[in-house]
């Protein structure tokens, strides 16, 4: 997968490099109606379900994303990407490249995309396996959704 780093394009395990010390990851899992948030550790191992927020208009969502970058040292952001099962872009992959975009109009940090294909099902899957109520599993599933995402970019990163 790739990731844009202020206006260019580039590979997302090339990522690291552009963190500096301490700085973390911040996933996310963008919905219609709720973007779900999770946050990495310094050290890039761990990925922790943060909170969703409401979905409103563009710049309110941004500012509570860039008041939480600010807030935790965050150097990149990952984006679940939502490809269809035959690997194709379909319109909400449109919807998140072009909300990607409108971020980098507004922060210089890196942002790359992971593909999220199954991540709300697992998810979903694992809260109906402790047996969680459908009120709870829907308070959680959008936040540990982008953890999820965001497990599998760390992974990622520290096999290489």
């Amino acid at each position: 997968m790739s990731c844009i780093s202020r206006g260019m394009e580039i590979e997302i395990n090339e990522l690291k490099s552009l963190l500096k010390k301490d700085e973390r990851l911040l996933g996310l899992d963008l919905g219609s109606k709720t973007i779900g948030i999770a946050l990495s550790d310094i050290r890039l191992t761990v990925a922790t379900p943060m909170e969703t927020i409401r979905r409103t208009k563009f710049t309110k969502d941004a500012e509570r994303l860039l008041s939480i970058i600010a807030e935790q040292n965050v150097g990149g952001i990952i984006l679940g990407l939502p490809k269809n099962m035959d690997g194709s872009e379909g319109p909400r992959c449109q919807s998140t490249r072009q909300f990607a975009k409108n971020m980098i109009e507004k922060t210089d940090i890196a942002i790359g995309f992971w593909d999220e294909r199954l991540s709300t099902i697992a998810v979903t899957r694992t809260l109906l396996e402790a047996d969680t109520s459908r009120k709870r599993r829907s308070e959680l599933v959008d936040k540990m959704a982008a953890s999820y995402i965001l497990q599998g970019v760390l992974d990622n990163l520290s096999n290489k």
